[in-house]
């Protein structure tokens, strides 16, 4: 996808109600979410694989939290603060979420850590298949939003997770 199209696309989805937009292709895949839409209008492009093609430089705005969350007791987190400034790290897919490779080896990340876009951060397993997930983003893990080994669906919110 060329430089002016995706210019061109992020001036209309900022006009739009949409809150987020995913294509891919053969050499490329790009996914755009905004802040709601009664909230400031700010674009995040959060390249996966992008074989060989120039960005533009957007300032990333983080994304604001509209699902559910989980109970205290299931989940570990930081001290309470508001979840607005945070970016989130959702499911890829239906599955049982994991939060490291096995029972004895220890957590993929934990509250605090500092991740990388390419840092595995939980497998979901499905139909017998263990997937990784990745990061795709920068910063420090604020929350864990889903207790090990439950089952998580499409798009449910896995970490929280304070830009880099």
């Amino acid at each position: 996808m060329e430089f002016e199209k995706i210019k061109e696309l992020i001036k209309l989805i900022q006009k739009s109600k949409i809150s987020e937009f995913k294509y891919e292709d053969e050499s490329s895949k790009i996914s755009i979410r905004t802040k709601s839409y009664s909230a400031q209008k700010e674009v995040i492009v959060q390249p996966s694989m992008m074989s060989g093609m120039q960005m533009p430089s957007i300032a990333a705005a983080p994304v604001a939290s509209a699902a559910p969350v989980a109970s205290a007791e299931t989940t570990e987190s930081a001290p309470e603060e508001e979840t607005t400034n945070y970016i989130e790290i959702k499911s890829p897919m239906v599955g049982t979420f994991y939060r490291s490779a096995s029972p004895e080896k220890p957590s993929f990340v934990k509250v605090g850590d500092s991740i990388g876009t390419e840092d595995t951060v939980c497998l979901i397993e499905a139909m017998k298949l263990f997937n990784e997930v990745q990061a795709e983003v920068e910063g420090r893990i604020v929350k864990v939003m889903v207790e090990d080994a439950s089952p998580v669906e499409y798009g449910q919110v896995l970490f929280l997770v304070e830009p880099a």
